[in-house]
């Protein structure tokens, strides 16, 4: 099934290999507990709302190619601050944004080092670090 991310008009095909890795790292519930001077415990908890992390990594370092092209789109909707993305992974659309707090929102490589770089030279997709809202 295929990964694609929308902006407008606009939409890439990611490379179908990315996975989502920390899909079952993440919990709608947040709690917090704290004791009180007489050693009762204080609980909070609640549902979160929005903010859910989606990275989606490549398996490996080299399964993940795509054109110059698609990593040029990328790279452009992360210099658009609080951009919303249509992210459709699995057959489910999701409203995403880029997530820069955790280091680079965009993380690729080329395969080929080359002088004379062309919209269609293959680049490897390492990370994508999306957040859900």
């Amino acid at each position: 099934m295929s990964i694609t991310l929308t902006a407008g008009a606009t939409t890439i095909t990611l490379p179908a290999d990315l996975y989502w890795a920390d899909e079952v790292a993440w919990s709608p519930v947040l709690q917090t507990a704290e004791r009180t001077i007489t050693g009762a415990v204080i609980l909070q908890t609640a549902t979160r709302i929005g903010g859910r992390p989606i990275t989606l990594q490549a398996p490996d370092e080299s399964s993940c190619w795509a054109p110059r092209s698609d990593v040029e789109q990328l790279m452009a909707w992360a210099a658009v601050a609080g951009l919303q993305l249509t992210l459709t992974l699995r057959g489910t659309s999701r409203t995403v944004v880029l997530r820069h707090q955790d280091g680079a929102a965009v993380q690729a490589r080329p395969i080929a080092h080359m002088s004379d770089v062309q919209p269609t030279d293959w680049y490897s997709i390492d990370t994508i670090q999306l957040m859900e809202l």
